[in-house]
């Protein structure tokens, strides 16, 4: 396997440093990736850059993952309008370790020699001094060669203007490439296209130094075609960590893109080939309304990042919401799944003693909680067959329903037609 050539028609490739193929294709070459450790988990926007890694220990290569224990403390200026906020050392080192039980999961850290490795680079700059770094990095890079980068410029001519400790950042980023270059023969510096300046920063640094050769390779910034940022939904960023975007919503995340978008996102986010990928592409044009390419991809990405597990029940939780799966599939879940499938539904609470008791049916949807506004309309659409609980109709305005009737001994769910739920919290 051809790693730039892999990249390319994946349309992935952005810019590569002249000789970097070449040198490629004579061996097994290490290179790495900095993953910025200011979460505790990373985010769908870091895949790409997690693919990019993926493909190049599948070509043979070592992958080295970099975690910014040191620059999470500076922060990157580039594409931002504003410093960062500075991290303790303690938050970083959970945050380090949350991203490090992520990346396991897409990387093989015990393949023999081609096996990936995390590294942090406060472990090198927790006792460099001040006064040895620019003694040692600082008088081989010209304050002329930082000026010219695009990302300095941009924030110098703005309104906000830029820190001293955001101007050093292209410096501290290009010492870990000549420190993995030194101590880990780490030749190759990988990233999204937004970090080229601060990537042959390093390479600049290297050649300086130590009359060294290193090289870059950037991939493209993952955008969506109506202009809007990928990666984002209406709750905020899309995290790999199930306890912050629930493998439900992160599924649905995957199966709800554009067409437009899905024959981008298959070839850069899964690992179908090329023959593989093409199938999928026809099978979809041919019916469109089937969404084959949304499935395909929603499925990859869900099972490696969740597992197999969470694929099925992320299916299941579709089917149930969506589809004729009976209430009984909510026992196969905990009460944060539930709550999590039911993100953004209207929720009402009510205490257990007062549904023990046993309530009316019109006034526990119309009095206890708001799901009616009026008794009266309450009646009306219980009268026609349009109210549910918990998948079944409700027969009468005088059925009455008690903690007998929970599902996990907590929730009721209350459908009004066949897509509007609600959830009642019985505690």
């Amino acid at each position: 396997m051809n790693f730039v050539e892999e990249l390319r028609w994946r349309g992935m490739l952005h810019d590569i440093m002249p000789g970097t193929e070449d040198l490629l294709n004579k061996g097994m070459m290490s290179g790495y990736i900095g993953f910025d450790p200011t979460a505790d988990s990373l985010h769908v926007g870091s895949l790409a850059q997690i693919m990019t890694l993926i493909h190049f220990q599948r070509a043979g290569h070592k992958p080295y993952a970099l975690v910014g224990g040191a620059t999470g403390m500076v922060g990157d200026p580039s594409g931002k309008s504003a410093e960062r906020n500075l991290l303790s050392e303690d938050v970083l080192q959970h945050n380090l370790n949350g991203i490090k039980q992520q990346l396991e999961k897409f990387l093989d850290f015990d393949c023999g020699v081609n096996s990936a490795q995390m590294v942090n680079n406060y472990d090198w700059f927790k006792e460099f001094t001040f006064l040895n770094f620019i003694r040692e990095v600082g008088k081989h890079i010209t304050v002329n060669y930082m000026m010219a980068k695009d990302s300095v410029k941009n924030r110098i001519s703005g309104d906000t203007g830029m820190s001293f400790t955001e101007f050093t950042y292209q410096l501290v980023q290009g010492y870990d490439f000549y420190y993995l270059w030194k101590h880990y023969q780490c030749a190759l510096q990988m990233g999204g296209s937004d970090q080229w300046g601060n990537i042959v920063t390093g390479t600049e640094l290297i050649r300086r130094k130590d009359a060294g050769e290193a090289y870059a390779l950037t991939t493209q910034l993952i955008k969506k075609s109506d202009g809007t940022k990928f990666g984002k939904s209406e709750g905020g960023n899309i995290w790999l960590d199930p306890a912050k975007t629930s493998p439900y919503k992160f599924y649905q995340f995957w199966l709800n893109t554009s067409d437009e978008d899905a024959k981008t996102y298959i070839r850069i986010f899964t690992l179908f080939d090329r023959e593989v990928i093409e199938t999928l592409e026809a099978e979809h044009n041919a019916a469109p309304h089937l969404r084959t390419l949304q499935k395909a991809l929603a499925m990859d990405i869900t099972i490696r990042t969740h597992g197999d597990n969470e694929y099925t029940k992320a299916i299941k939780s579709s089917e149930f919401l969506f589809g004729n799966t009976g209430i009984e599939f909510l026992d196969e879940l905990n009460a944060a799944e539930v709550l999590a499938l039911f993100e953004g539904v209207p929720n009402y609470t009510m205490t257990l003693d007062e549904l023990a008791q046993g309530v009316n049916v019109v006034e526990l949807l119309a009095a206890k909680t708001l799901v009616f506004p009026s008794k009266g309309e309450a009646k009306k659409m219980i009268q026609g067959g349009g109210v549910a609980i918990n998948k079944n109709k409700i027969g009468t305005a005088d059925d009455v329903y008690d903690s007998s009737h929970l599902v996990g001994g907590k929730f009721l769910v209350v459908q009004k037609g066949k897509k509007n739920y609600f959830l009642i919290i019985a505690e």
